[in-house]
């Protein structure tokens, strides 16, 4: 074996330790999280083609004859429409926000925005897929069923945040009618946001926007001379009265969430903010029930 190929497959087996070393922790904290949101028996809850009983409906005016249950309606004065659970499988693809603005953390001892983020995102790959959903990442992992794909989720969503200040939603790979989560803090240009969101509306595609920030984010609890700069250096502001800040820092916070609802109600989707000093139990089942049309 020549030194170059000795080289390559110790590099090869040193990523794949490292790999090895990640990986665990991240699914199993995922798996963990899944499994405190009580769902009880999945179901997807809505009427359509399927083997599986899921209610019996009154008849509405058009409904055919052939669309009655005749024993059930038998019982009653009135017809009843049995209905069947819908059991076709859904693609799902959720896009991670990769920049450096995601790696903040306004405390030590809390969660960066960016892992929240991902471990969100990989919890709620988990209950999608033991669902029977297809679930990819935006640009990196096309939709897939199976144990298999869980695990190359996870390796994707291990990695470090890129090189951007701020990131932009990605939506290659996104299947047509499918749906999709965006997870975010979201402080970018909002023009990249209004942008993505079109694209998957011209695909017909519904989904989330989850906008993640810290409790700092939230409270602004500065005061006194403070030197703000980003995640990726590039942006620096320095002012020796940060707390006459508070009040148009709060009120162009506030601006944007109420821009971002409105963006996602323009298409149809829901949005709704997580803070990294909430349970993360909340955020899923939230955007779990979301995606199922819920909420």
């Amino acid at each position: 074996m020549s030194a170059g190929a000795t080289t390559a497959n110790a590099d090869l087996r040193a990523r794949a330790e490292a790999l090895g070393q990640a990986l665990p922790p991240l699914l199993a904290e995922a798996e963990m999280l899944a499994a405190t949101v009580m769902l009880g028996e999945h179901g997807r809850r809505r009427a359509g083609l399927g083997d599986e009983f899921w209610q019996y409906r009154p008849a509405h005016q058009g409904d055919s004859a052939r669309m009655i249950d005749w024993r059930r309606s038998a019982r009653s004065d009135a017809h009843f429409v049995r209905e069947r659970e819908w059991q076709a499988a859904q693609s799902v693809t959720l896009w991670v926000d990769p920049s450096k603005s995601m790696s903040f953390t306004g405390d030590k001892g809390r969660a960066a925005k960016g892992d929240q983020a991902k471990l969100l995102a990989l919890a709620l790959a988990v209950l999608l897929l033991r669902g029977g959903e297809r679930v990819g990442l935006a640009g990196m992992a096309a939709p897939r069923a199976g144990r298999s794909q869980m695990l190359r989720l996870a390796a994707r969503l291990s990695g470090a945040e890129d090189g951007e200040d701020f990131g932009a939603p990605e939506t290659e790979g996104m299947v047509s009618h499918g749906r999709a989560v965006f997870l975010s803090d979201f402080l970018g240009d909002l023009a990249a946001v209004e942008a993505g969101l079109a694209r998957a509306a011209d695909r017909g595609v519904k989904g989330v926007l989850m906008q993640i920030l810290d409790p700092a984010e939230e409270e602004f609890p500065f005061a006194g001379r403070t030197i703000f700069e980003s995640m990726g250096g590039t942006v620096r502001f320095e002012t020796q009265q940060a707390g006459d800040l508070r009040a148009r820092y709060l009120a162009r916070l506030a601006e944007r969430k109420d821009r971002l609802a409105m963006l996602a109600r323009a298409v149809g989707w829901h949005f709704t903010t997580h803070h990294t000093g909430q349970p993360a139990q909340s955020a899923l089942l939230w955007a779990y029930g979301a995606l199922q049309g819920g909420r």
